[in-house]
């Protein structure tokens, strides 16, 4: 009940209104199960006052069940040999076991503001103290399946030499710019291309994941076609990506009749190759609704990019200015999404549903264009 009452007040912070999909019914739902458990114990009085005497109670009993701290233990036994033990279930059931585990950890975290500072809440506040400092583990195999595709090398596909071959590809290397000493590289990984692009425009993190392993295997998988499994991407597996995935925006310039972002296709350097493909899937990835409509990506990718151009000019990552949210912190989603997504909702509204005269509408080119 505990967890349930700490998931509405999540749900509840992140959208208090319930506009979101299903996002009620969740509610709903949660209140539900609070109301059937309150109803079952003592007339549906309950001290709440115990809640965190007995959150902890259970925090303990299923940490033994399952053990935790022996998972924790052996993470990196299993990140060097890339097997898991099979004393501990499978992949699935450990990534279960500890998806739950942080659960309670939340809940207990929402609760140790109020509890009492001598009490059980002294070693409730110590336990997440230690978990604060050990839970950079299990970050890599056990967060999510995307995550061990890359950040786990031993696993599974990223055992393929293609796959080692473009994740080397796209490491940070001394050509760019200084990542700042306080940006937080995610998982047991170094750093890469996706990072900076992260710092400088304010990508999700999710976006970010999501796009690193949909770019690194496409360039493995373009790699492999061409029958050579070495551990680096040969030239021409990287040109007919990046001629593919870009194609939309050649096109687009062709026909405005401007530039490219490079004068010479053959001038280009590998690592401009990859930062603009990994730019544009970005760009795509978060694009909302308007990632259906192509000629609205090429325009953002094509402006963007010449500020993403003249920061690695620079020896220091700095934020885009085009990103920049009025707390100086970078946003893509904030900065650029929704200002399109609501220039186009209100466009709808205007044409009432599509039962506007057809002259008294405006097609998303001309939205575009007069924006």
């Amino acid at each position: 009940m505990l967890v349930c009452k700490q998931e509405r007040s999540m749900a509840q912070n992140l959208d208090p209104k319930s506009d979101g999909i299903g996002v009620l019914q969740f509610k709903v739902g949660l209140v539900t199960v609070i109301k059937q458990r309150l109803a079952k114990k003592h007339g549906g009085q309950i001290d709440q006052r115990r809640d965190i005497e007995h959150l902890w109670e259970f925090y303990q009993r299923y940490t033994r069940l399952h053990r935790v701290g022996d998972i924790q233990i052996q993470e990196p036994t299993w990140r060097e040999s890339g097997t898991f033990s099979a004393d501990f279930g499978n992949c699935l059931e450990i990534k279960e076991t500890m998806a739950t585990w942080r659960t309670l950890v939340e809940v207990m975290k929402a609760l140790s503001k109020d509890a009492d500072p001598n009490g059980v809440g002294k070693l409730n506040t110590e336990e997440l103290r230690r978990v604060e400092n050990t839970d950079a583990t299990l970050s890599g195999e056990l967060t999510a399946y995307k995550d061990v595709l890359l950040e786990a090398p031993p696993l599974a596909v990223g055992a393929f030499p293609e796959v080692r071959g473009a994740i080397s590809a796209f490491r940070y290397t001394n050509q760019f710019p200084r990542l700042p000493a306080n940006f937080e590289i995610s998982g047991q990984r170094d750093a890469d291309m996706f990072d900076l692009l992260e710092c400088v425009f304010g990508f999700q993190k999710d976006n970010v994941r999501n796009q690193r392993v949909n770019v690194v295997l496409t360039f493995a998988n373009a790699q492999s076609r061409l029958g050579k499994p070495i551990k680096r991407i040969d030239e021409k597996a990287m040109n007919e990506v990046f001629l593919k995935v870009l194609d939309s925006y050649i096109e687009w310039c062709i026909h405005l009749r401007i530039s490219t972002l490079w004068n010479s296709f053959e001038a280009l350097g590998r690592d401009r190759k990859l930062i603009l493909v990994s730019f544009y899937f970005l760009i795509w990835g978060k694009a909302a609704n308007f990632c259906f409509l192509p000629n609205c990506v090429c325009y953002i990718f094509h402006h963007m990019a010449r500020e993403l151009d003249a920061m690695l000019d620079n020896g220091e990552v700095y934020p885009a200015a085009s990103c920049k949210t009025e707390s100086r912190s970078v946003s893509f989603l904030e900065q650029i999404s929704l200002p399109i997504y609501e220039a186009l909702d209100a466009k709808a509204a205007r044409n009432n549903n599509r039962k506007a005269a057809h002259s008294a509408q405006r097609n998303y080119g001309r939205l575009l264009v007069l924006s």
